[in-house]
């Protein structure tokens, strides 16, 4: 080939790559680019995720006037108030990765012919990197990172922040932990997720754990926090000791020792206990060498405190300690009896010795087990915690035991009971009698004056009736007898009996004998239940075969223990 034909070859590819290229314009007629309408968009750019940008699209052509507008791909929000102009910007999206976004510029003049230019805009990421936070527990008497053997532990690296987290994502994606230094420890262990549990190793010498944890956020940026742990040896590592919790106690009422001691290393066991009294009071302990034991609280005129203290010792003879303070105070003056339980019961048994891993149960405090004690101070006699003289039928003491008694005083609450006697009906105060609860009232139901199967020797068997021939009669030379409320009544039954009666028989006989179960004795007290227009049509009253309480129709016959006077 000439080279003048070369020369025109050349010439006529060149001629149409400059037709093609970015800056013609679109014929309206014939679709084709034109060289009335030049558009030039801008250059290629690359640019960081949420900043703001201006384009600026410039136009050459034959018109005065033209119509501007912007399109971007993928889609942006692109602010364009002007369309008389080229001038319009936006802002970068937020981004995880590198991101290509084209923006297209297009120009129509006044006749219609429209052209176009495209920009690209390469938008980078920017990611602050995250920071790693791992939290290390203490262990009391230890320095900062120092652990005893055989004992798990767990890192927290749930703190660990991002400040610049992707919308509606976890700042962290991914937690990993690693071990570079020491003894192993993360065999068969997680080692991902934002904490770390794991056991100390047990050996003989001491030694230096190093772990790290990288947290990873989700645009890929890392951070590592690197920490050093100082395990003690297994001959360093001391045992564990828990005296128990302070506690309050009156005097002559059970002290509860309930001590705690464990090892992690085996070559450590067995342990020996050994529980000391600082006080001057110097309560005698139960069972020293025991872990659960108990004292009982020496008497006091004014509060005071004891301290006991629980020495622990290993088979390699390492020694620890830990101490309770037990307040002691004077015993007040009851208002009310106890309920007669001394027996304590444990998960499966109830049984008569010192429970001292079941703290607080009725029969290791009150007046029971002040009198099983020993340190009770009675004005009369009575099991347990009751405190009972016996009255004659002139209202005086009865010292002598085989003299017959009318009444007995609750030395406790200051009340005065009638005692019932014995079976025949023909006395007034036979504990065969039966009555329906009957009480003269404006403003609730008095009940039924006369029950058909209520048994007595009056003329009316009713809780009224009863009531003004007992005062008439002026029992143990008193004459104002009345029905004990429910908290009277209950205050002299016997919960710590495990046959019937539930009270004490020495004095108060024939309670229950051959009357079968239950043996129902009347409150004064109505009952809110089965109430109606007429009132409340039941009252309160008392098994002394069970203990227990329920209301019943007032017309029920039931029995009667009346009660005077209180403190």
């Amino acid at each position: 080939m000439s080279v003048v034909h070369k020369r025109l070859l050349i010439f006529g590819v060149v001629s149409l790559l400059f037709v093609s290229c970015s800056g013609g314009s679109l014929d309206s007629n014939t679709g084709q680019d034109t060289p009335d309408v030049l558009v030039n968009a801008g250059q290629n750019k690359t640019v960081n995720e949420e900043t703001l940008i201006t384009v600026n699209a410039q136009v050459s052509g034959d018109s005065d006037t033209y119509t501007y507008s912007w399109r971007a791909t993928p889609a942006l929000t692109i602010t364009h108030e002007d369309p008389a102009t080229g001038l319009a910007s936006f802002t970068t999206p937020t981004v995880t990765e590198t991101e290509i976004y084209t923006l297209t510029a297009v120009v129509i003049d006044e006749n219609g012919n429209r052209g176009s230019d495209e920009v690209i805009f390469t938008v980078n990421p920017i990611n602050n990197l995250p920071a790693a936070v791992l939290t290390v527990p203490s262990f009391a008497n230890l320095s900062v990172n120092e652990f005893p053997a055989g004992e798990i532990i767990t890192l927290d690296g749930s703190s660990s922040t991002d400040s610049d987290p992707p919308a509606n994502s976890d700042a962290i994606a991914e937690y990993l932990w690693q071990q570079t230094a020491g003894e192993p420890i993360l065999e068969g262990i997680n080692n991902v997720g934002d904490t770390l549990s794991f056991a100390t190793p047990i050996v003989d010498e001491p030694n230096v754990i190093t772990l790290s944890l990288t947290v990873t956020d989700q645009e890929g940026a890392k951070d590592t926090q690197v920490v050093n742990l100082a395990i003690q040896s297994a001959s360093q590592t001391l045992p564990k000791v828990e005296a128990g919790v302070n506690h309050e106690v009156f005097s002559g009422e059970i002290i509860n020792l309930n001590g705690a001691a464990s090892t992690n290393i085996a070559a450590s066991r067995p342990l020996t206990s050994n529980w000391l009294n600082d006080s001057e009071n110097t309560p005698i302990i139960a069972d020293k060498s025991n872990l659960e034991t108990y004292a009982i609280a020496p008497a006091v005129s004014q509060q005071q405190s004891v301290t006991f203290t629980l020495e622990i010792e290993d088979f390699q003879g390492n020694e620890v300690e830990d101490s309770i303070t037990v307040t002691v105070k004077p015993l007040p003056i009851q208002p009310l009896n106890d309920t007669g339980v001394t027996q304590q019961a444990n998960n499966t048994e109830v049984v008569s010795l010192y429970q001292a891993g079941f703290p607080g149960q009725d029969g290791q405090r009150g007046q029971d087990v002040i009198h099983q004690n020993g340190l009770s101070a009675k004005a009369g006699r009575g099991q347990q915690g009751f405190d009972f003289t016996k009255l004659d039928v002139v209202g005086d003491e009865v010292d002598d035991p085989s003299q017959d008694w009318s009444c007995v005083r609750d030395n406790i609450t200051g009340l005065v009971w009638e005692v019932k006697t014995a079976v025949s009906t023909t006395t007034l105060h036979s504990s065969q009698h039966t009555f329906s609860w009957y009480q003269e009232s404006e403003i609730e139901f008095q009940g039924d004056e006369q029950a058909t199967n209520a048994v007595c020797n009056l003329a009316e068997c009713n809780s009224s009736a009863f009531v003004n021939e007992v005062n008439q009669q002026g029992l143990c030379n008193f004459r104002d007898w009345r029905l004990p409320t429910h908290e009277e009544l209950l205050s002299i039954v016997h919960f710590g009996r495990t046959s019937a009666p539930t009270v004490d028989e020495e004095y108060f006989p024939y309670t229950s004998d051959a009357l079968g179960s239950p043996v129902w004795y009347w409150t004064g007290e109505s009952s809110a239940d089965g109430t109606s227009a007429e009132g409340a049509q039941n009252a309160w009253a008392i098994d002394f075969t069970s203990g227990n309480d329920n209301f019943l129709h007032k017309s029920t016959a039931a029995s009667i223990r009346l009660v005077r006077a209180g403190r």
